[in-house]
Formats: C-alpha cells, sequence, structure tokens
C-alpha cells in the first residue's frame, strides 16, 4: 500500500507534519510494509512558513523588525532548500495577535516589519516568495511594507510619513529612486482568500476596520486617505487598480504588492498545493489522507483539505480525513471528494486535554490505525 497524507494543522494542538506523523504510526501498525508519505499542508494562514520550510527541507531564519506599534520584535520566515523561495507570513511581524486589545488603533499599526522581512530575504538571495497576508492589525495600505523596500512615501517637506493608517493622510508624494535594485528582479504569490476592493462599503477600512480598534469617524477618514493614495500609485503606475478583488486585503497590503511589485493575488490552499507538487504524489498514491482540527461546512469554502481531495478525486483516488473534531454540517465535505471523515476524540475530555499535544498524537495514531484495520478485512 502507498499512502500519501497531506494534513492541516490541529491548532494549538499539532502541526502539519506532526499530525501527519501521528498517522503514519497509525497506519504502520496495521500495514507494516507500506510506503507511507507525509507532505506539508497549510492554506496560507497561521503555520504556513513552518508547514513549509521544515517540510520541503528548508531552514527557518528569525529576524528583527519593526512590531505593528513600532517595538522590535521577532518575526519568522522560511527559505526553502532551492535557496531562493521564501515563506513569509505578514501576521509575524504586523499580525493582530501581537497587540492586546485594548491597544489596538489601526491609525498608528504598520507593515514596515513586513518589508523588513522581504528585505532581509533578498539580502539572502531569495528571488520568489509565497507571502500569506492573513490576521492583519494594519490598515496601511501596505506603505509602511513599501517604505521598508526603499520606496519614498512621502509628505509635503519630502520625508517620510508617519507609520500607520495616520501616515496616508500625510503622503503627498511617491519616488523609487532609492527601492531596492533587486526587488525588480522579485516575483511575489500572494495568498489572498479574500476579495475585498481596497475603499468603499466593502473595502479593508468598512469590513475589517472594527477589528483592529477603529471607530466608526476613523473608518469613514481612513476610507478617504486610502482613495487619495490609490490616485497617486494610479499616477505612479497606470496599472494600479484599488478595485480588483483582494486589494483591501490585510488593510491594503494586497493593493500594495499589485501596484508596487511583481505580484499575484492567488488562493491560498492553490498556492501550497502547485509549489509542494502534492499531485505528483497523488496520483500514485493508494489512499490519501487529510484533515484539519475542526472539519464543518466552512472546510468546503476553500479550505486545505477539500484542495486534497479534489485533487485526488482527479485520480480517482479514495480520501478519508480526520480531525480534532466535527460538526454535524461537516457532511458536505463528502460532497465534495473526502470520502469518509473521523474524530479523533476517544472519551470524553475537557478541551484541554483534548489539546495536549501527546494526547492530540496518541488519539491519532489510534483513530487512524482502527479505521484501517477495517480497511484490511
Amino acid at each position: 500500500m502507498k499512502a500519501i497524507i497531506a494534513i492541516d494543522s490541529l491548532k494549538g494542538s499539532l502541526s502539519s507534519l506532526q499530525a501527519g506523523d501521528a498517522i503514519r504510526e497509525g497506519i504502520l501498525r496495521v500495514y507494516k510494509d507500506a510506503v507511507v508519505q507525509v507532505r506539508p499542508l497549510a492554506d496560507g494562514g497561521e503555520g504556513t512558513v513552518e508547514a513549509l520550510t521544515i517540510g520541503m527541507g528548508g531552514k527557518l531564519r528569525t529576524v528583527t523588525v519593526t512590531g505593528p506599534l513600532g517595538e522590535k520584535v521577532q518575526a519568522q520566515y522560511g527559505i526553502l532548500a532551492d535557496g531562493v523561495t521564501a515563506i513569509v507570513e505578514m501576521s509575524a511581524a504586523a499580525g493582530i495577535t501581537m497587540i492586546p486589545a485594548e491597544k489596538r488603533n489601526p491609525l498608528c499599526t504598520t507593515t514596515y516589519g513586513v518589508g523588513e522581512m522581504i528585505r532581509d530575504a533578498i539580502c539572502k538571495g531569495c528571488r520568489h516568495f509565497i507571502v500569506g497576508i492573513g490576521g492583519s492589525a494594519t490598515n496601511d495600505g501596505g506603505v509602511g511594507m513599501l517604505q521598508a523596500l526603499g520606496y519614498g512615501m512621502l509628505d509635503e517637506n519630502d520625508r517620510q510619513v508617519s507609520f500607520g493608517a495616520q501616515g496616508l493622510q500625510e503622503l503627498k508624494s511617491i519616488t523609487d529612486d532609492k527601492v531596492i535594485p533587486e526587488l525588480k528582479d522579485c516575483s511575489f504569490r500572494i495568498a489572498c482568500d479574500v476579495t475585498n476592493p481596497l475603499c468603499g462599503e466593502t473595502g479593508c477600512s468598512a469590513v475589517y476596520g472594527p477589528q483592529k480598534g477603529a471607530t466608526l469617524s476613523m473608518i469613514l477618514q481612513m476610507d478617504k486617505w486610502l482613495r487619495d493614495y490609490a490616485r497617486l500609485a494610479a499616477a505612479f503606475n497606470p496599472n494600479a487598480d484599488p478595485e480588483h478583488p483582494g486589494t483591501g486585503a490585510a488593510g491594503g497590503l494586497g493593493f500594495a504588492f499589485l501596484s508596487f511589485t511583481n505580484a499575484v493575488l492567488e488562493s491560498g490552499i492553490g498556492i501550497l498545493l502547485d509549489e509542494t507538487k502534492l499531485e505528483e504524489y497523488i496520483k500514485d498514491a493508494d489512499v490519501v489522507i487529510t484533515g484539519e482540527g475542526r472539519l464543518d461546512g466552512q472546510t468546503v469554502m476553500g479550505k486545505a483539505p477539500i484542495g486534497v481531495a479534489k485533487i485526488a478525486k482527479k485520480y480517482g483516488k479514495p480520501v478519508i480525513a480526520f480531525a480534532g473534531c466535527v460538526t454535524p454540517d461537516a457532511v458536505k465535505c463528502n460532497e465534495h471528494g473526502i470520502d469518509a471523515f473521523f474524530p479523533i476524540l476517544r472519551r470524553v475530555v475537557t478541551l484541554q486535554e483534548a489539546m495536549d499535544s501527546a494526547n492530540a498524537r496518541r488519539n491519532m495514531a489510534d483513530a487512524v490505525e482502527q479505521v484501517f484495520r477495517l480497511m484490511k478485512i
């Protein structure tokens, strides 16, 4: 038997690779001679850097960068074994979970640290970037990131504007004479699963501003400033389009990538499945195993396990999913390529017990063993 495992992390409990190793253990208890391969899986969100970097033989790198409130923080990104591909999560430098709720204020939060991570990777020889932009604390239109890359985002006195969305109010001109030269040789695949434009009723300020600490008056101000910024960007680059789906992602960071770098916005899971070449592994498998922490009705909305199942069904492979828990509406997964799914909990336990890594690993291996015993009959 040849089994391919590609399971998303069980957040707070098992990483993608840890969950995969537990599944492999369960299979080998039953099929001693099985060929079992664990492939990294993520959807562009939290855990993507670790899953892809370690799973693809790369190295993690920790750098000191500017945090969302201007303080120095430690941020981690990955460089794959090819030496030219970097895996970056913007939330490592500008994530909303880095700021206590009472201190969240998008007028002040910056993406400067994201640019510093990218700049460091460029200096290390990277020219191809996979960037997850979920979970931001910012609404600065990506101006902070662009400043770190050398763009002049200048006020009326030709000085760099302030950090945060408040800097957009000061922005009067854009220059590129100090941009790091290697940026023109870089390509960016941006994991973006939202379609919000930059401005308006469905723009980043109105939709995501409140969770980042914005009041109604701040939302109206930031939306106006972003419109002004978009006009300046269009004068600088005629292809800058604030209406393009996804430009409102991460407080306008999607717009900055599209307007000032060689970037494309794509489905997070689509990028990851392509970059990991999962299809090449699946096409020769006898069975494919996937899953995530919680299987529910939202899983079918473009989440990682469904991406795996879609590839598997292209080749007529059976797909089994395991999860920390499942909900009644998880039955929708059966209509989208997952032939059967199983929760791994063995008895009634507290949430803390269920989330314990050792317990989760044991529960996963034990559940997998029983399913594969049935398959062997």
